[in-house]
């Protein structure tokens, strides 16, 4: 292990963490909140000496970097900004318990959407703005941004690929570009113009700057954290639609959003998991329409609230326009179904990921088959292109370590004896990066009512989730922390 590297890197997220503290700032200071806008400065001021201190431990590290590197800089790099992060609320007592404010600031950098606030717009405006900022951060990765601007390269050409594919969700990760630097760079400018243009677009619906940049905000890292009470409920239809329709976008890989740049038309349309992606969304939405009709004024108005509810849950977001915890049990049922698979691959939503789905599907299919015909050879293939066996048995591995840690947060999380609708979906809602759940921590609830320890399950859940759980389980092994000669 590259302890030295690790330590480099490290203090080189939290710089940029830091950094990216300072707007916080200057809203605090415009609202003439100095007590916010003090505990944001010693944060700050904490965030640098730690960043300092890990920079001198790193500064002669060997330009050696591995895939064990590339786990380990991950899962501590989001424990640490997460750490680092939740200081503020902390500090300033709007939240008073350090589990809490973990909790809250976890929930925003994964893209979760959970809270334990019970009343956010009681949050001065410089805390919203970091809440809801923490998801843009996380939404397509804090390493993804710092190899997009910073040279990591080094000597070594592949390490900033072990980096990126530690820290991206998906099966599998591939070059947008010849260097991986390039690809970030690709990755994040379409994420900020599809950022401006969701910004813009509710401003011309009417909606407040702060109240679009950080519904923008939340919107793009497929977040959820709103700041007002209701979430999205007492905005306008047209800002809800609009909400809708950048939800969507947000939740498609981003690769498809490089082809189109290319005019490479064909091989977007022909995405299998974009068809099933948006095929679920519109299956859903009418079943779900059809199912809530009778609860609301017109069809037009049940549609409104199913597509969204149904964009929501299915790209991780979170928000609402309605409390969808009162709808029938079939629709809350196709709801908490759609938790799982999520979005799509190299989007910045969670969940299992429909290109996941999808090679689980053909290889049971080929399983199947081949207990019919023993010899026969059948490879799995996605987009007409051969997928390799090592990720086929990733995937598999996956699936198994999902439902271990899945069974396992809900036996811990049962004794504090909320009821198992509850219990399910809020570990379906944190592990997916979902957000809401329903009954107890339904969309006009919180997450406040659980105990230290099941909110610290539930923090590991969000976390292994955002990260594909595999980052997180590797810095509980002994091996990842022996020195290796190589």
């Amino acid at each position: 292990m590259n302890f030295k590297m690790v330590g480099r890197i490290l203090s080189l997220i939290l710089a940029v963490e830091a950094v990216l503290m300072l707007p916080a700032v200057g809203i605090c200071f415009f609202d003439k909140d100095y007590f916010v806008a003090a505990c944001f400065g010693v944060t700050i001021v904490i965030t640098a000496v730690i960043a300092g201190i890990l920079a001198i431990f790193g500064r002669d590290a060997r330009m050696e970097f591995y895939a064990r590197e590339g786990f380990v800089s991950v899962g501590l790099c989001w424990i640490l900004m997460s750490l680092m992060g939740c200081l503020p609320f902390y500090f300033s007592r709007q939240i008073p318990n350090f589990i809490d404010a973990l909790f809250e600031i976890v929930s925003g950098f994964t893209t979760t959407g959970s809270s334990i606030i019970p009343n956010v717009e009681l949050l001065s405006r410089g805390l919203l703005y970091w809440r809801s900022f923490s998801h843009w951060i996380g939404g397509m990765g804090v390493l993804v941004f710092l190899l997009a601007i910073v040279p990591l390269n080094g000597k070594n050409a592949g390490f900033t690929l072990h980096l990126m594919r530690a820290e991206s969700p998906g099966p599998d990760v591939g070059k947008l570009a010849p260097k991986m630097r390039e690809t970030a760079k690709i990755l994040y400018i379409i994420y900020i113009a599809l950022t401006v243009l969701d910004f813009l677009f509710l401003l011309m619906g009417g909606m407040s700057v702060f109240d679009s940049v950080c519904t923008a905000f939340g919107t793009a890292g497929t977040g959820g954290f709103g700041v007002r009470a209701d979430s999205i409920a007492s905005y306008s239809p047209y800002l809800q639609n609009v909400t809708t329709v950048f939800m969507l976008l947000f939740g498609i890989n981003f690769t498809v959003y490089y082809l189109l740049l290319l005019k490479n038309f064909k091989q977007a349309l022909k995405d299998e998991e974009i068809h099933l992606y948006l095929g679920f969304f519109a299956v859903a939405t009418i079943i779900i329409t059809g199912n809530i009709a009778k609860m609301y004024p017109s069809i037009g108005d049940a549609a409104r609230h199913a597509a969204f509810q149904v964009a929501s849950i299915m790209t991780t977001t979170g928000f609402a326009t309605t409390n969808f915890d009162n709808w029938p049990v079939f629709s809350k049922t196709i709801l908490l179904m759609l938790m799982i698979p999520g979005a799509c691959a190299g989007s910045t939503g969670g969940g299992m990921k429909w290109a996941r789905i999808n090679i689980l599907t053909k290889t049971l299919v080929r399983n199947i088959r081949r207990m019919l015909h023993p010899r026969r050879v059948e490879r799995i293939r996605v987009n007409s292109n051969v997928i390799d066996e090592k990720v086929v048995d990733n995937t598999s591995a996956y699936l198994a370590a999902y439902c271990a840690i899945a069974v396992a947060s809900l036996l811990v999380i049962s004794f504090d004896g909320l009821t198992m609708e509850s219990n399910i979906s809020a570990v379906i809602a944190c592990f997916n990066n979902i957000g809401p759940g329903f009954a107890q921590v339904g969309p006009e609830m919180n997450f406040a009512i659980y105990s230290p320890l099941s909110k610290i399950v539930l923090i590991f859940d969000m976390l292994a989730g955002r990260l594909e759980i595999l980052p997180i389980l590797i810095l509980f092994t002994k091996h990842t922390w022996t020195v290796s000669k190589r």
